[in-house]
């Protein structure tokens, strides 16, 4: 397909990175906030302020990371977004929101 008619839409992208513990909560906090889709994918390693980890040589499952990627409009993603940051009212986890072109934008 020719890029002229190739047609793309803005729509807004949230990226949050939280133990797996929260899964069923942060998920509850976007069906609530009338999210229609998202993607979970485990997260391997990295880097913050408690410094570097990574997976392996967990001894137990309790402190695996996901995160969580959704794309929507911006009046859901800022309904999510407020859900998702009372859920996280303890200073847990990784939420950037940032702007994205999409193709096909009925399915957001």
């Amino acid at each position: 397909m020719e890029a002229s008619r190739r047609k793309t839409s803005t729509r807004k992208r949230i990226e949050i990175v939280v133990e797996a513990a929260l899964r069923r909560r942060l998920v509850a906090a976007l069906d609530a906030a009338q999210v229609t889709g998202y993607t979970i994918i485990p997260v391997v390693g990295g880097r913050g302020d408690e410094g570097e980890w990574n997976r392996g040589g967990q001894v137990t499952s309790a402190r695996e990371k996901i995160m969580i990627i959704s794309i929507t409009d911006a009046e859901r993603a800022e309904a999510a977004l407020d859900a998702v940051l009372e859920e996280l009212s303890d200073g847990s986890g990784i939420v950037s929101i940032s702007d994205v072109a999409v193709v096909r934008a009925e399915k957001f």
